[in-house]
């Protein structure tokens, strides 16, 4: 692989990355009601891209932030 091609899979690569990064945090600020569903909602949000894409459809709404944060 050269370094051209290298690069560019690097940077198409950080979106990504900064998204499923963007989901993990999001999950852990906010309480879904029980601990189980919290574990879920990581599991799916920690799979690279699509599961952020899922949490941030179906499960970003869900939690709510706690009121003493």
């Amino acid at each position: 692989m050269d370094f051209k091609m290298a690069l560019t899979v690097l940077v198409a690569s950080v979106p990504f990355f900064i998204l499923t990064v963007w989901a993990l945090v999001d999950v852990f600020m906010k309480d879904f009601g029980s601990t189980g569903r919290k574990a879920m909602w990581v599991l799916v949000a920690g799979f690279p891209f699509v599961g952020a894409l899922i949490y941030l459809v179906f499960g970003f709404r869900r939690g709510r932030k706690p009121e003493n944060a």
